[in-house]
């Protein structure tokens, strides 16, 4: 039977995850363009919470999946589950997790590195100012979208998993070996 602790703290884990990651897409850098004493353009840009903002929304979200991982023995590890469409649940959704978790930590970290990424002093030499780039609308907000999933699908898989080692007798219940004392 599935744990209704379990699935609680892992809901509050993504929830938390997910609000995180919404915080730092509206809390993304914006940039300015300014000028120094001497003259030369530079970026001035503002806050960088965003990055720490996207960072621990990455942490959160992985300490959901391990989490989940630990607890079910990483589908790979421990007894073998009972052949059932539970089973088969719980293998797919297994894959989806990962994938749907992979896509999320990966927008996170790249937004958070691209976030913390600040350009100064580009184009010294020529008459150019420079470009004052900063992180794409949308970066944060599709690892929240995909934190989601991760959520819905882990969960989903806990359940699977569950039902998988719990229905039915246990296999291979008969005595299977060859008696030889009626002989």
């Amino acid at each position: 039977m599935a744990s209704s602790l379990l699935l609680a703290v892992v809901f509050v884990f993504d929830l938390i995850a997910f609000a995180l990651a919404v915080a730092a897409e509206q809390r993304r850098n914006t940039a300015s363009l300014s000028e120094d004493t001497a003259g030369r353009k530079y970026c001035q840009y503002d806050s960088d919470i965003a990055t720490g903002l996207g960072v621990g929304s990455l942490f959160i979200l992985v300490a959901s999946q391990v989490i989940i991982m630990v607890v079910t023995r990483c589908l790979c590890c421990g007894k073998a589950m009972r052949p059932s469409g539970s089973r088969s649940w719980a293998i797919f959704l297994f894959i989806t997790s990962w994938v749907t978790f992979i896509i999320a930590a990966s927008c996170l970290l790249a937004g958070s590195v691209r976030n913390a990424y600040h350009t100064k002093y580009r184009d010294l030499m020529g008459e150019r100012a420079p470009s004052c780039q900063t992180l794409r609308k949308g970066v944060f907000a599709a690892g929240a979208a995909f934190i989601v999933l991760t959520g819905i699908t882990s969960e989903l898989y806990y359940v699977s998993f569950s039902k998988a080692n719990n229905n039915g007798p246990p296999p291979y219940a008969r005595d299977t070996g060859v008696r030889m004392g009626n002989l």
